[in-house]
């Protein structure tokens, strides 16, 4: 299996609901580094995974509408639990899309699976994968 990864970072802020988060429930700040792993069977007729620029790209369109906000003011995400988990899958989704509307140019629609990877600090992670 073949892979390439690209990594971008959002700033955000957000709060939890509920006393399993302890001091989370407050309204605090968070800096995730995203990284998204690109995997298939065979390379592309360029001897590529996928091109890492528009891979890249890709990322940072859907990083954008995050970055700098507070989640809990997003609509899309009302009535949910912002978690580094449920955001890993909600980027997922976005880079899936992208894959599958060509989004990540000629190969993108060979992309077999996709890992989104959210670093909230130098001790944990969590990540989202699975198949396009």
């Amino acid at each position: 299996m073949y892979a390439v990864e690209v990594r971008d970072h959002i700033m955000i802020a957000h709060s939890f609901k509920g006393e399993l988060f302890g001091p989370a429930q407050r309204l605090h700040g968070a800096t995730f580094v995203v990284d998204v792993a690109f995997f298939r069977e065979t390379l592309t007729e360029d001897e590529v995974v996928v091109d890492i620029g528009r891979a890249h790209d890709a990322l940072k369109a859907t990083l954008s509408p995050l970055n700098y906000q507070n989640l809990d003011e997003i609509e899309q995400f009302e009535g949910r639990q912002t978690t580094t988990e449920f955001l890993s899958r909600h980027i997922f989704d976005a880079m899936a899309e992208a894959a599958r509307s060509g989004a990540l140019g000629p190969g993108g629609e060979g992309i077999s699976r996709i890992r989104v990877t959210l670093h909230e600090s130098h001790v944990a992670r969590a990540w989202f994968e699975g198949p396009v």
